[in-house]
């Protein structure tokens, strides 16, 4: 039998993995799978696990939010293991998992990763950490990981839109520098910055499936100027509703590595978690760096449902 290691964080989301997790075992096992499980009980434990044990398996499978997603992936590059990456989105946002088409269903997440197929996706390495998804600043980032696990178990995706909002107030301007691999230079007061690998960015910004490919070796870099009166607030909001990147006030541009001067005060978040601040950093693309299990196009599963239903009748 194969070998697959299963990491479970039993706190994302509802705790609902808990609850499904012998029927996740047994979709495994039917599909020729020894499976052996790892319970999670701290932070950065998903990383050291994976690193040190993700070469003695035939394919790595975590269950939990973007943050244990994180911690499995960081896990996986920096101990070298090459095997695919199941992933069953168990948390409370979700973006990457929504990014990748993947089912909110627990157990169909789980068939899709036996009936799925592999597909290679670029990961972000910010300093020395890694992301699969997005390193963030300014406003709504902190919501993400300020918020505790209890209220986004009770609360879902709304806990982040509430968090988000209760920052408004606050909100200022960050100056920062931004200097991309091909020589462009972006100085300003920012209230929001995001170097992303996602069409959905803290489970508030959105962007088109058009201007987002996960393996192509780029980023996409999104910042979002300080409005300095009400008009250009107002024009603000109105760009992002209409994803138009266009605007004077955002910033938009792909790139494969840009080098980021700012107050080594500001935080960050790296695919939801807390990263301190940094005067000079350098965030990179490494291009097909993981092999994740995707859903196979669904045309290709209604020829399946057709042919079985030619054989029955």
């Amino acid at each position: 039998m194969k070998k697959l290691l299963l990491i479970v964080n039993p706190c994302s989301g509802k705790r609902k993995t808990a609850r499904f997790l012998s029927q996740i075992i047994d979709i495994f096992n039917r599909a020729g799978y020894d499976v052996s499980i790892y319970i999670t009980a701290a932070r950065t434990e998903a990383t050291a696990v994976a690193a040190g044990r993700a070469k003695d398996f035939d394919m790595i499978v975590c269950a939990g939010g973007d943050g244990t997603f994180n911690e499995v992936v960081s896990g996986m590059v920096s101990g070298g293991a090459t095997c695919p990456l199941g992933y069953i989105p168990a948390g409370s946002t979700n973006d990457f998992a929504s990014s990748l088409g993947l089912s909110s269903n627990i157990l169909q997440a789980a068939k899709d990763i036996i009936d799925g197929t592999e597909k290679t996706f670029d990961i972000g390495k910010f300093g020395n950490r890694y992301f699969s998804y997005v390193a963030s600043f300014g406003a709504f980032t902190r919501a993400s990981y300020a918020t505790s696990q209890s209220v986004k178990n009770a609360l879902g995706h709304l806990a982040y839109v509430l968090g988000g909002i209760k920052e408004i107030p606050s909100i200022h301007g960050y100056d920062v520098k931004f200097e991309t691999d091909k020589g462009e230079v972006f100085e300003d007061s920012y209230i929001f910055g995001a170097i992303s690998n996602s069409t959905s960015v803290g489970g508030v910004l959105t962007l088109s499936e058009t201007m987002v490919d996960l393996d192509d070796g780029l980023f996409e870099l999104l910042l979002i100027r300080k409005p300095k009166n009400a008009a250009e607030l107002g024009k603000c909001v109105t760009a992002l509703l209409r994803q138009n990147y266009d605007s004077p006030m955002i910033t938009f541009c792909p790139t494969r590595k840009v080098e980021i001067t700012a107050d080594p005060e500001m935080s960050w978040t790296l695919d939801g978690e807390e990263e301190y601040g940094h005067e000079v950093v350098t965030a990179e693309n490494l291009h097909d760096a993981i092999r994740v299990i995707v859903p196979k196009p669904k045309e290709k599963r209604i020829r399946k449902k057709r042919k079985c239903l030619l054989k029955a009748q």
